[in-house]
């Protein structure tokens, strides 16, 4: 199984209200490619299957979405974690509430 297999299985298992970290998704397949997890995040095919905006940074900022940082993306990322009951503020998500 690929690295992106791996990162893109493990993010299939956060459920709706709870939130993971680029870092933590790394750690559970073995690696310590954060970074590069954000880029299977920013380009996931497999959207919404594959729950890539559940995905936040390890400080609980937004991060990313769709390959962009600010914008209508990040708007469309917060609105989504909302509507899963996920609360940001000044966004950011309180991990030790949202968090797997």
């Amino acid at each position: 199984m690929s690295f992106a297999d791996e990162v893109y299985r493990e993010l299939k298992k956060v459920p709706a209200g709870k939130v993971t970290t680029y870092k933590s998704l790394a750690q559970k397949v073995g690696s310590k490619a954060y970074r590069a997890v954000g880029q299977l995040m920013k380009n996931n095919p497999y959207a919404p299957e594959v729950p890539c905006h559940r995905v936040v940074r390890f400080d609980g900022q937004i991060g990313g979405f769709r390959g962009k940082t600010e914008g209508r993306e990040i708007l469309e990322k917060i609105s989504l974690l909302s509507q899963e009951g996920v609360e940001v503020v000044e966004g950011k998500v309180d991990l030790i509430k949202f968090g797997v």
